[in-house]
């Protein structure tokens, strides 16, 4: 269905062909995207020369709520009508926007408007599309409520790897919800097109952040508003599990469905379960990642009152955000009371933006795992090297290791530990430490909070852990957040790289060299330590022994008595130096 004025309102039905015009192989890779939602327009420009990372290079937001212009109490003003002001104000922020794409030479073929329910809803929208088109040029696209719940959905899920669970989306007009598998599906229709699927089976509730905050606000309409919100959010979830079987096993589960969220409503809860969060102050800004256990998630009591009472900025949290936080807490409250058990809520940076990319990127790339395309390491690297450093690393850890440790993050060690050489002491752990929460990675999709302070900590430990007082604050809450265990298995990978660095200070240009150079063997064992009090890992290291010129022996297998030196686990590891 087309507007007269260049408007295009997206289905599934067309949703292949409004994607056709879209292309990954032309040699300029830059693209702009505005999302024109209810409580904000938001603008990006993202370089896809790496597609899977959809790597964001520029970022604006308007804040202009549609879904308030709507209902402007002005004596002047038509409900559900966008006054003369607010158009204007709208074309005029596009036509900015524009211009930023033309300044980063973007190819006009590459931008793309889109906008939800506010556009969606508004009685006199054409005067709003015919005012950009005279502004700037542009077409709008108007998402369906089931494109809205694609996009979102594919936003969240662009951020990992594998996802199997309910993906929900609080904008300011509306709440999407859907289940989403990424897996093989067997048995539920998934194996093919999961994402046609997720968006088939989403339904969009009237109940957005900015529509509820209107309606609680007058005494004759909350208590009607808050009745059906809680009967149409366990109707939509009913609905689901009945539909997918998979998701009715994680429902009847001990420990109960993952939920992803997106959207600014989402996000501003995420944001105030950071601030609370036990570890504190916690270690990494940025909320896309940010996985919260269900009995935390449902203390929307506690919330509330923390937004209610305490004064002063509270990060993530802007002024309208809070305002319209008792209606986010009417959404979760309802979600708690719909859901018998939920395991786990994961908040993700991705939105519709990022969902548009994502759906126009090939089916193999959208399914690859970005961890693996994340920047870092010297040039020229041979793949075959770095396969054959993981798989020595892994010679070096017995089984039992923490699942997190993947062959994607080892492979990640591999590429970087030799990276920086030259740089001074004590700079590389500070570096190393950062550069996954508030440096280079920062940014990029692939990680939970989690996955992130593993990377941290693993390449801080590959430099000796060398932390100033402030660094080393960091460096212990990242290490409370992973726990125990898995901070320990950080140590001892980190250290591992610092051993074959030590050994071989330039990466071996071919993996036939590797074999002749080093090889490890570890075993768990009991009786270690001064005493014989502790357990840990027993170490063999064969070296040749041209590797070992000018390096002590003793300094080389002392270095693995620096594994969890200060950690409440008390393991140990004795490394044994034999020639190879």
């Amino acid at each position: 269905m087309a507007s007269n004025n260049g408007g295009t309102v997206i289905t599934i039905d067309n949703f292949a062909t409004s994607m056709s015009q879209f292309s990954t192989s032309a040699p300029n890779q830059l693209y702009g995207l505005v999302d024109m939602g209810s409580n904000g327009i938001r603008f990006s420009i993202s370089d896809l020369t790496i597609p899977r990372l959809l790597h964001c290079i520029y970022r604006e937001r308007a804040p202009i709520s549609l879904y308030d212009a709507l209902h402007e109490s002005s004596p002047t003003a038509k409900p559900f009508n966008f006054s003369p002001t607010i158009i204007t104000r709208v074309a005029d922020t596009l036509s900015r926007f524009s211009s930023i794409c033309d300044s980063y030479f973007v190819p006009r073929d590459h931008i793309s408007v889109f906008a939800t329910e506010a556009m969606r809803t508004a009685h006199n929208r054409d005067e709003m599309l015919a005012a950009i088109k005279e502004a700037t040029g542009l077409n709008v696209d108007i998402l369906s409520p089931g494109m809205e719940s694609l996009f979102g959905a594919m936003g969240a899920r662009s951020g990992y790897t594998g996802v199997d669970g309910l993906f929900m989306d609080l904008g300011g007009g509306s709440v999407q919800m859907t289940y989403v598998n990424s897996g093989t599906g067997e048995g539920e229709g998934m194996e093919e097109g999961y994402d046609i699927l997720a968006a088939g089976a989403a339904r969009s509730l009237p109940f957005g952040a900015a529509k509820m905050t209107l309606a609680l606000s007058a005494e004759s309409t909350a208590h009607s508003t808050k009745t059906e919100l809680r009967t149409r959010m366990k109707e939509t979830y009913e609905e689901l599990i009945t539909k997918f079987p998979k998701l009715r096993q994680q429902s009847e589960s001990k420990e109960g469905i993952t939920i992803y969220f997106c959207g600014g409503g989402f996000r501003g809860y995420g944001s105030m379960l950071m601030h609370t969060d036990p570890i504190q102050p916690y270690p990494i800004p940025a909320i896309g990642g940010y996985t919260v256990p269900g009995n935390r998630f449902i203390k929307w009591q506690e919330m509330l009152h923390v937004n209610n009472y305490e004064e002063g900025k509270i990060f993530g949290m802007s002024k309208r955000r809070r305002e319209q936080f008792p209606a986010i807490v009417s959404v979760v409250q309802s979600l708690v009371e719909a859901i018998p058990k939920i395991k786990q809520v994961i908040f993700c940076s991705g939105g519709n933006r990022e969902g548009v990319l994502y759906m126009k990127l090939a089916p193999a790339i959208r399914e690859s795992h970005p961890l693996a395309l994340l920047p870092g390491g010297a040039p020229n690297q041979d793949p075959k090297v770095l396969d054959h450093i993981v798989q020595i690393l892994l010679t070096a850890m017995p089984e039992g290791y923490p699942a997190i440790l993947s062959h994607e993050l080892l492979h990640f060690v591999a590429r970087n530990t030799w990276q920086s050489m030259g740089d001074p002491d004590g700079a590389n752990s500070a570096k190393a430490l950062h550069n996954p929460i508030t440096g280079m990675l920062a940014g990029l999709p692939g990680m939970t909070h989690e996955i992130r302070a593993v990377i941290a900590l693993t390449m801080s430990a590959r430099w000796g852990n060398e932390l100033g007082r402030v660094d080393r604050g960091v460096h212990d809450n990242l290490r409370a957040l992973v726990g125990h265990e898995t901070a320990w298995w950080c140590d001892y990978i980190g250290m591992l790289a610092s051993f074959l660095a030590t050994i071989m200070p330039a990466l071996p240009v071919s993996e036939t060299v590797l074999p002749n150079k080093v090889r490890m063997q570890a075993s768990t064992a009991n009786g270690l330590g001064k005493k014989g009090h502790h357990v840990g890992i027993r170490l063999k290291l064969f070296v040749a022994p041209k590797v070992q010129l000018g390096v002590q022996i003793g300094d080389l297998e002392g270095m693995f008595r620096k594994v969890g030196k200060g950690m409440p686990l008390k393991w140990k590891v004795e490394a044994e130096l034999e020639d190879l």
